[in-house]
């Protein structure tokens, strides 16, 4: 196994602050046509400041990596875990290793490798829950994965490898009311699953780390703090206030029985429309203006609403921006 000396150069000097990234695309070293110079140029390009590669069951990639970026873009290490009943991406892996994609949900064999990505402080991501080919729909629980990537690649395609990205959404929203309450619940992400060119940073996954750092990206991933952009033309903000007391995506709001503002900013997405999510459905939908800047401002309370997470499409129907959740809670926050 590679030393430490084969990590890419990190990004410098770069503190608090929300990050634009890509964790789901492959060189030529496994099925995908770029090479590490060309997807850097390319994340360059579409404004990302951090990039996942994760070429199916191989580590082969990672040296090229050292010498494929400087400190100005961030390069996290990993592998597309191709199983037989699933794929899933593991982030943030040591130079050089290798997680066992041989087995499938009846091996019973998942769990071990999880924690094998766990050991290293590392990500797991179910990738592409609905992929539309045998191994690529994703068979195992959730349990045990720390995200889901419930938008890979372009929202709609008329690809015939393309994901269901309407049916994973559904499945992780269904599933958010029940993991929230009961802990830990899982983030959403998005990804391009790029393999071609100019495939690179659509979607992409804007995270709240407290450093550009892999172990910064990772631990705003992990928290739910993020949310998934079209491109970087995007841009989106939701907050929580009550009481004096304001949250953020991924963050919980103790607001007791007071009415909750949610406010959100949107720019990019000219006549598009915005709705707010809870454990109740849509509850709320507003559209924007066409100059596609915009703030939309609802109400609610912790009793009407537990969680409340956010949707923005563009004037077609297609998703431009998604949230992970901000809880709202009338009592002290369980320990994650």
């Amino acid at each position: 196994m590679p030393t430490s000396a084969s990590t890419p150069p990190g990004a410098t000097g770069r503190r608090r602050a929300w990050y634009r990234g890509d964790c789901h695309v492959h060189s030529l070293y496994s099925d995908g046509e770029l090479t590490p110079q060309q997807l850097v140029a390319g994340a360059r390009s579409a404004g990302l400041d951090f990039l996942g590669t994760t070429d199916h069951n191989t580590a082969d990639a990672h040296p090229a990596w050292v010498h494929a970026t400087d400190d100005d873009l961030l390069v996290i290490l990993g592998e597309e875990v191709t199983t037989r009943t699933g794929h899933w991406l593991a982030l943030g892996l040591r130079p050089g290793e290798v997680i066992d994609w041989r087995y499938g949900v009846r091996d019973g064999l998942v769990a071990r490798h999880l924690d094998q990505v766990h050991q290293a402080a590392g990500l797991s991501v179910a990738a592409h829950p609905h992929a539309p080919y045998p191994s690529g729909t994703f068979m195992y629980p959730y349990e045990g994965f720390d995200a889901v990537e419930v938008w890979n690649g372009p929202w709609r395609s008329s690809a015939p490898w393309q994901a269901d990205n309407e049916a994973a959404l559904a499945e992780w929203g269904r599933a958010l009311a029940a993991d929230i309450h009961r802990g830990p619940w899982r983030p959403a992400m998005g990804n391009s699953d790029t393999h071609l060119e100019g495939q690179i940073g659509v979607p992409h996954t804007v995270v709240q780390a407290d450093e550009l750092t892999s172990a910064g990206i990772l631990a705003g991933i992990r928290a739910g703090r993020s949310w998934i952009a079209a491109s970087a033309a995007v841009k989106l903000s939701f907050t929580a206030t009550a009481g004096g007391q304001t949250a953020g995506i991924g963050e919980r709001l103790k607001g007791g029985n007071q009415p909750v503002l949610l406010r959100v900013d949107v720019a990019g997405v000219p006549s598009g429309t915005v709705s707010f999510h809870t454990e109740q459905g849509t509850a709320h939908r507003s559209s924007l203006t066409a100059t596609g800047s915009h703030t939309v401002e609802w109400t609610t309370d912790a009793d009407a609403s537990g969680f409340v997470r956010v949707e923005v499409r563009d004037a077609e129907g297609r998703m431009a921006a998604l949230s992970n959740p901000i809880i709202l809670t009338t009592a002290a926050p369980p320990a994650r």
